[in-house]
This record gives C-alpha cells, sequence and structure tokens, in this order.
C-alpha cells in the first residue's frame, strides 16, 4: 500500500521480467495478512486478485514485499521476514507451479531479494 514502495518494486520487476506492466495487489500490511491468514476477507480479496493476475494476465510469477517503516505491520525486520517466509508458504500451497519473489525493501528504498 505504501507508495514509497510502489516504485522500486515495479521497477526491479519489471527488469527482470522484461515486462510493461506489474499487476499490484495491495493492502496495509499484505504480509502479516498472508502469513496470518486474516482478517480473512483480506485474504480472500488477495487470494482473488492473485488468480485474477495469474489466470486472466498470464503472470508468471509473484513478489511478496515486506519493507521497512512499515505503518500496516510495524515490526522489525527480522518479524517481518518470517512472516515473509509463512506468507510464501500460504501462497504457494494456493498456487502451485508460481514462482514466488520474497523482497525486502530496506530504508533507502532498494530491494533486496531474501533468500
Amino acid at each position: 500500500m505504501d507508495g514509497r514502495v510502489q516504485d522500486c518494486v515495479n521497477r526491479w520487476i519489471k527488469n527482470l521480467y522484461r515486462a510493461d506492466y506489474v499487476d499490484v495487489i495491495t493492502a496495509p500490511g499484505p504480509v502479516k495478512i498472508l502469513a496470518a491468514g486474516e482478517p480473512e476477507f483480506m485474504l480472500t480479496s488477495i487470494k482473488r486478485c492473485l488468480a485474477v493476475s495469474t489466470e486472466k494476465h498470464h503472470s508468471p510469477a509473484v513478489a511478496i514485499v515486506a519493507h521497512h517503516d512499515c505503518a500496516g505491520n510495524p515490526l522489525s525486520k527480522e518479524e517481518q521476514l518470517s512472516q515473509l517466509y509463512l506468507a510464501a508458504e500460504k501462497i504457494r500451497e494456493n498456487f502451485p507451479g508460481l514462482k514466488v519473489h520474497l523482497l525486502w525493501v530496506n530504508e533507502d528504498w532498494q530491494v533486496e531479494e531474501v533468500i
């Protein structure tokens, strides 16, 4: 949701995939929502948007993004990274075969891929 994160992440994805466009699914603290599975209505919305992106727009991958100074999920980097791994597991369960990128956007608004 945070506009400070959108441009750098979109550039990263466009560069990696040589894409003209990026589907963006936003919510306050999406990593927290995906990891915890709640609130359920937001999780359902994120999954529905991802289904449209993959099934109708043929998106080859998804990037799950956590970032510095997140107002929707004001946890430490370590805690957000733990959530990021859980979120990835849940996406992989629901969308088998989809490439999942885990990204951290640091305090300088630079994208770092988490392995």
